[in-house]
């Protein structure tokens, strides 16, 4: 039984945080607050009947544009979309390829974007920045290559 974590917490049989708070943060600014409230703004279009967990996304291009996203729930989960893809699906369908930021909020707290969100986001760089958090007041940044080791890539 394994007794310390990535991050050196203790643990039973399991590691209880991840990504670890001992790696390097940078500083939240207002233009990060700007854009979780952008997010937060945008989860009162969420299509959310079954988990009841509304999720909403800001992405901001290269260019300096926003586009917001929502989860969208489908009886058949399959089909159900994050938000953080339908932001980037938006920008992209109007041309878009670089971005810098995406800021996540949600119904429920702290939202961290699923496997399949990452490696979307990661398919269009290695340099954008995650935003999350429970409120503007208490937001986190990551590198998407930390919540995405070794990302895939053709």
């Amino acid at each position: 039984m394994k007794t310390s974590g990535p991050c050196g917490q203790r643990k039973k049989s399991y590691w209880r945080r991840w990504p670890c708070s001992a790696a390097k943060r940078e500083e939240i600014t207002l233009d990060d607050k700007a854009l979780f409230r952008l997010a937060k703004d945008a989860l009162r279009n969420a299509y959310a009947p079954y988990s009841e967990f509304s999720v909403g996304a800001a992405l901001l291009t290269e260019t300096g544009e926003v586009y917001t996203g929502v989860n969208v729930e489908n009886s058949s989960f399959g089909a159900t979309i994050c938000a953080e893809r339908t932001a980037f699906v938006k920008a992209v369908s109007d041309g878009h390829r670089r971005f810098k930021a995406i800021a996540i909020a949600s119904s429920g707290g702290k939202a961290w974007p699923c496997g399949i969100c990452r490696q979307f986001m990661y398919e269009f760089g290695d340099a954008l920045t995650v935003i999350t958090g429970s409120d503007e007041n208490h937001l986190e940044k990551y590198d998407i290559k930390e919540l995405l080791l070794e990302g895939f890539r053709l």
